[in-house]
This record gives C-alpha cells, structure tokens and sequence, in this order.
C-alpha cells in the first residue's frame, strides 16, 4: 500500500483550503467563536482542525471512505489484518475489545496486574473475571506479566471462559511471553486479547519486544498517545484472525464510543502510521541507543538500582522494553514518590510513573541530546541532594500472597450493592463496593468484591501517609472504606 498517503490529513487539509462555512458542530466555527485567551494558549491550528467527520473532513455518506482508508493503511503498518480507530483512549478501548468476547454473567480471565480502566470494563460489563496472577518480583517488589503456565491452569480450572486478557507491557516496561500464552488460549480455541498500550512503537523496530500481532493475539489494543506521536485518547484495535468478530467489535465500539469523535485524533493517528512506515527504525535506532547511553550513566550513580535484562536472565519476565527507565530509588532513603516529587520541584522534569519503591522515565523517537543529558543530570542531582529530602512514614509493603485477596462477589455486583463507609479498624474481613488503585500507575490494590484484609488495610493507610495518592478510593486517606452493608 502507499503508506505516503494520509487520507486523514489531507482530507482536512482540503477542508482548510475549501474554507467551508459550517452550520452545525463544533460551535466555536474553527476557532472564530473561541475566546482570544484560550487561542493565545492552545493555538489556532487546534481549533482550525476540529472538524466532525461527516460532512466535514468526509460527506454524509462516507463516500470518500477517509476513515476507512486511513484504518486500512494503519493495518497494513502493523501486520494487522484490520484496525480500528478509537478517541476515547484504550480505557474505552479495552472495555469494547472485552465486551466484544464476553458478555454479562461470562467469565473471562485477566491479567490481575490489570490498569483501573480494566476493573472499571468488569464493572461496566458484568462480566465475571478469573484473576491470572501475574509473576511477582519480590527483591523490586513488582509484579511481572503472568506465564503461559498460569494461564494454562486458570483454563484448566476454568474451561468455560471465553477469552484471555493479557497486560503487556507493564508500566515498568516488562512484557509477556504472547506467544506462549496465545498458544494455551488457542489449545482451548479461546481468544487472547493483549492490552498493549505502551507498545504501540512495537511494530517498528526488531529490537524491542515482541509485538501482538506478530506473536499471534486475536486483539490487540494500543494507546498511540503513550509511546507514539498521536495526541492524547489516541488508541487503535488490531484486529486478525476469526476468534474475534469484526462486525461485533464494531457494535460493540459503537455501544461504547463517542458519537462525536476528535478529528484532532485521527489526524495525528494517521500521520503518525505514516512517520513509523516511512522513518520509524531509524527514529526508534537512536531511541534505543539514547536509551543505552542513559542506562550506562544510571548504573553508575550511587543509590540508584536500574532494573535491566537482569529480570529476564532470572526469569521473572519474558522480555524488557529497555526504552523504559525503570529506577529503584529506595537505598537513597526515599520513596520513588518523593524522587518524583523532587525531580519536579527543582528540575523541572516530571517522570512517568512512581510508586513507593522506584521511579520510571520513558524515552521515544521524540527525545534528543537536550533531553538526554537533562535526564541524566536530574538523576545525578537527585542521588547528590537525597539526603535532604525530609524523611516520610514507612509504607508498610506486603508480602506477594497478601495482595491476592479472595473474590466473594462479582464486582459489578459489590460496586452497585447497598454500601456503608467502616472506619479502618473495622473493615478486615468486609467485602469491598469500591476500586482502591494507588496511582501511577494505576492498578488497583482492591477491586469490588473482594475481602479485605488487615495487611492490605495497612499497606494503604502506611502509603497514603507517606504521600501515595488513592483518587478512586472514597476515602483518599484510607481511614475508612466502603463496602457492602450487612
């Protein structure tokens, strides 16, 4: 296919040219009702280029076939044998691809690793999950993607489930073994759908980790906003292979979706397909050296413990994206939330993630000498000033097991159950009617449902003392929870 086409881009482009006087949405007219300050802000571009798809950048009909040459284009890029745009970000992408495999009162297995936006799909949906557990790294205190085995068994235990929903990469950059897990799915005729939202980049370069498609999933769904060029809520389904219906994807999306979706996402989606085809293992070539550079000077700081292919020679995970720069701060004697913090206030750089033991950085094709040296000048300054970072309470971490709580109701019917708010002290042994995820990044500690328990009750009270944010929890500070009522 011509990837130097964009039909996106120049579907709006010829919009822009036109100057078409629209009598409908959006209500600003291409920024000539948008308040001066908000302009002087964002710019003139963004507002000139939001524009509806039907009788703007395409006619009523679709008879251009824009979107859908853009979306074939994209599946060409990736080894895809269809792809679908979405603009309301994977957190809505991956509630479709779900819905589109199991519906309400099914059983799907999913990855317990699993970001809130995939606990909010088990709500929404109704289904009933069986939590894979993932593989836990007790030195980093981590959790690494479940291995094909894990999946196996949970099969085996449960054989009328109807799919697999497999995390990866984490946010700290490990990945899965796809291939062997779409193997145990396929065994049992099952679909594997992958959450790859920070591996979008995959497909463009063979130094980086396996991609789905090429590692056999069904359904694979990307946030091109994370480690791409697309703008934020940018997200594409891939799609190959027959275990998962295109036409039921699609009602599925449409349930689910925005009737009104961002022109803004879809132009930079399909520029972006075409910079990867065109430029993308060179861009990711010096990416991934960048990365290699930053990776040498980390090791030799003191205090800082960068996790590198070490993880994957002990077998704690399959692969590792070493565009990620996963630091654990703690013989610094602080937490990675107070590193984040730091790094903020007086370098003016602002990591990815942070949890209480590390910090996480990623670099993409867009970073440059500038970035890189800045990057590793804030470490040096962070190991140099540690000591004066003022001392915190102790996050009380849990052991593994302590973080695979039992599931006594399915979560969508504990979320919309009557439900009472129990100081602290009094909430081991309830069942949850809320997600508690401390974030970043995001993957919840208590999903409804679940029995509470003193050790995870003192791992969030610890944590929420020493500076970690719950912001889906009702009660932020952990002094109290909400579960069912008796």
């Amino acid at each position: 296919m011509d990837h130097s086409r964009v039909p996106v881009l120049e579907a709006l482009e010829e919009f822009r040219r036109r100057g078409d006087v629209v009598y409908g949405p959006p209500g600003h007219k291409q920024g000539l009702g948008a308040d001066p300050r908000v302009v002087g802000i964002v710019g003139e571009g963004v507002f000139a280029s939001d524009v509806l798809s039907l009788n703007g950048l395409d006619d009523r009909r679709e008879s251009q076939g824009v979107l859908a040459q853009a979306q074939e284009l994209m599946a060409d890029a990736v080894g895809a044998e269809q792809a679908f745009f979405s603009t309301c970000g994977s957190s809505l992408s991956v509630k479709t691809a779900m819905l589109a495999v199991a519906g309400p009162g099914e059983k799907i297995l999913i990855s317990r690793n699993a970001h809130k936006s995939v606990i909010a799909a088990v709500i929404v949906n109704g289904v009933q999950p069986v939590w894979v557990h993932p593989k836990f790294d007790t030195e980093r205190h981590l959790a690494h993607p479940p291995e094909p085995d894990d999946v196996r068994r949970a099969l085996a235990e449960h054989p009328d489930a109807k799919g697999m929903l497999l995390i990866t990469p984490t946010d700290w950059g490990s990945c899965a073994d796809i291939r062997g897990v779409a193997d145990v799915c396929h065994g049992r005729d099952v679909p594997l759908i992958v959450d790859e939202a920070w591996g979008a980049h995959l497909p463009f370069h063979p130094g980086l980790p396996a991609w789905g498609m090429d590692a056999d999933a069904d359904l694979v769904v990307t946030s091109v906003h994370k480690m791409g060029a697309a703008i934020e809520q940018s997200s594409v389904f891939h799609l190959q292979g027959d275990r998962v219906s295109p036409e039921v994807l699609e009602q599925r999306e449409d349930l689910l979706g925005t009737t009104s979706s961002s022109s803004l996402v879809y132009a930079t989606l399909d520029g972006w397909r075409r910079q990867m085809v065109q430029h993308g293992h060179g861009l990711l070539d010096a990416a991934l050296d960048r990365a290699s550079r930053i990776r040498k000077a980390v090791t030799a700081l003191p205090g800082l413990r960068l996790m590198g292919q070490e993880v994957v020679d002990q077998g704690l995970t399959a692969e590792l994206d070493l565009l990620k720069i996963t630091i654990d701060v703690r013989d610094l004697g602080i937490s990675g939330m107070q590193a984040a913090e730091w790094l903020r206030a007086h370098c003016h750089v602002d990591v990815g993630s942070s949890d209480t033991c590390r910090i996480s950085g990623q670099i993409t094709h867009a970073d440059d000498e500038r970035t890189e040296n800045l990057f590793i000048d804030s470490l040096h300054r962070l190991a140099d000033h540690a000591g004066t970072i003022g001392k915190r309470p102790r996050v009380r971490l849990p052991e593994p097991r302590a973080l695979q709580l039992e599931q006594a109701m399915r979560p969508r019917d504990a979320y919309f159950a009557p439900a009472e708010h129990v100081p602290a002290d009094r909430a081991a042994g309830r069942i949850a009617a809320e997600t508690i995820s401390p974030y970043p990044p995001g993957v919840p500690v208590i999903t409804p449902g679940e029995v509470i328990t003193p050790a995870v009750i003192d791992y969030l009270r610890s944590g929420a003392e020493a500076g970690m944010l719950l912001p889906d929890a009702a009660d932020p500070t952990a002094t109290s929870f909400r579960v069912t009522a008796r």
